[in-house]
């Protein structure tokens, strides 16, 4: 038995059965995700709040690797970052809030009787006169402390005096430069001597003298500052201590200003 083929040719039934076994057969159609589907996917592993439930075992050791990691950057970001800001913050808030509730401390002046307090008056005048460029108030506010606390007027006056004399912006004495725990001063006297110098970057070199010492002094090219002679009374601020010799000496620098108290004038800034 035969039959005819679409292109006209005859084939006989066992060519027929062989070609109907020999034909491919259709595989099953791939099931792959769709774009929608494969972001998606991805949205819920990454997403912070994402769980592990429901993920393959290496998805979630991959989750839980990337919480770990997460943690540990956020840990290093807070010790180097946020939490010293934060902790200064707090100390700021919590002692301007501790000041504002607590009441002023009590002026020790209150303590003292009626003798006391002008005894302590009259004192303050007196270190405030010798120290200038000191407040009389200030001068009384720490002796009535002082007295208060039970040191007598003498000694009380006489720490006063070298706490005052050792804080900046008075003028110490200058036999006691080397006691002074600073490296700038303010000091006042007569400028007794004044020599050449070879070296180009000074301008002026000589010593300075009060009623307790007297010491070298050295004014910079570079400071600005106005020239000095010899016989004039000058105040000397924010000069800076420095040995010549075995002793100390102060330098004008350009920070420093010179003052000429007879003058009733500033120069420098």
């Amino acid at each position: 038995m035969s039959s005819e083929t679409r292109f006209g040719s005859k084939v006989s039934d066992a060519q027929a059965d062989d070609q109907d076994v020999e034909a491919p057969i259709e595989e099953e159609p791939e099931l792959r995700r769709s774009v929608d589907q494969e972001i998606q996917g991805k949205v819920d592993t990454n997403h912070p709040e994402a769980r592990p439930e429901g993920m393959t075992l290496e998805g979630e050791e991959k989750f839980r690797a990337r919480e770990a990691e997460i943690r540990s950057t956020r840990q290093r970001l807070d010790r180097r970052q946020s939490p010293g800001r934060e902790q200064r913050t707090r100390e700021v808030v919590k002692s301007q809030t501790r000041y504002a509730q607590e009441e002023p401390p009590e002026d020790p002046r209150t303590k003292l009787s009626k003798e006391q307090l002008a005894e302590v008056n009259e004192r303050a005048a007196q270190i405030a006169e010798e120290l200038d460029g000191r407040s009389r108030a200030g001068a009384a506010y720490r002796l009535a402390q002082k007295v208060a606390e039970g040191v007598d007027m003498l000694n009380a006056a006489l720490l006063v005096k070298e706490e005052l004399h050792a804080s900046p912006g008075v003028a110490v004495p200058i036999g006691t430069l080397e006691e002074v725990p600073r490296s700038t001063v303010d000091i006042e006297g007569t400028i007794v001597q004044l020599w050449n110098s070879d070296n180009p970057r000074i301008q002026q070199v000589g010593l300075i003298e009060d009623d307790t010492a007297r010491t070298k002094f050295t004014v910079w090219e570079r400071s600005d500052q106005p020239w000095v002679e010899e016989g004039q009374t000058v105040r000397l601020r924010h000069v800076e201590k420095s040995w010549y010799e075995g002793r100390v000496s102060v330098a004008v620098t350009g920070w420093s200003t010179i003052e000429f108290p007879e003058r009733g004038r500033w120069w420098g800034e």
